[in-house]
């Protein structure tokens, strides 16, 4: 099977050590375990979960072209139907919907799995209005802090384009949430702070820890809706739009 590169740096030791980390800590070293060590075991966590859905993708175009049909493959993934099955893939895998031999059907499944998982994932958000405006404020604030100091001390300096190209795709994901915590709807601010590139994501984790945390937890949370969102909608008896 073809490894991508971003599926490298992992490594069969790296996983296999991950894995063991957590299992010794889940099976018998939780209550003795600290703060910093539980703080890392999520970041591990989270960390293997990222790998682990973009291995199932993979796993499962490989066995389509070995023949396997969705009725085959969906008990293996522990659902019910093969449309469930189609779901799924897609929602790890989206584009697989552009790929030639894609059918129609499955094209309009994809745009209706979509829709109706930003949906949730809006409906949510609106509920949760104040934390989600508190928490885009303190970063577009933590942010225009960093900067002011930043051009303070390296006015006199000359900057690498490295660096100025890095800035420049920062700042581009930082504005796109100053202006959608300047509109009207909350859910707009849902895109913005889970697709916060790694460069802000370090800097939080140096600076603000605490909102680096917050972060991450709206981005495992979006992702549940939208797994439970997939899940309804594949439930004998509910209503899918």
């Amino acid at each position: 099977m073809h490894q991508s590169n971003d599926d490298v740096p992992l490594g069969r030791t790296g996983a296999l050590r991950g894995f063991g980390d957590l299992y010794d800590l889940y099976t018998s070293e939780l209550d003795e375990s600290g703060q910093d060590r539980l703080l890392a075991a999520l970041e591990k966590l989270h960390e293997i979960r990222g790998y682990l859905d973009r291995w199932e993708p993979a796993l499962i175009t490989a066995a389509r072209e070995r023949g396997l049909t969705w009725a085959q493959i969906a008990p293996a993934l522990g659902l019910a139907s093969r449309q469930a099955a189609e779901r799924r893939y897609l929602r790890l895998n989206p584009h697989a919907v552009d790929a030639p031999g894609s059918t129609r059907e499955l094209r309009v499944e994809a745009t209706r799995n979509q829709r109706s998982a930003d949906r949730a994932v809006a409906d949510w958000a609106r509920g949760h209005a104040a934390e989600l405006r508190q928490l885009a404020g303190q970063l577009t604030a933590l942010d225009s802090t960093a900067t002011g100091r930043s051009a303070r001390s390296n006015r006199s300096k000359a900057r690498s384009s490295a660096v100025s190209s890095s800035r420049t795709a920062n700042q581009s994901g930082l504005d796109r949430l100053r202006a959608a915590l300047a509109g009207d709807d909350v859910a707009d601010l849902v895109g913005p702070l889970t697709s916060l590139d790694d460069a802000v994501h370090a800097r939080l984790r140096a600076n603000r820890p605490e909102l680096a945390d917050q972060v991450v937890a709206l981005e495992r949370t979006t992702a549940q809706i939208r797994d439970d969102d997939l899940t309804r909608r594949n439930t004998p008896g509910e209503t899918t739009t």
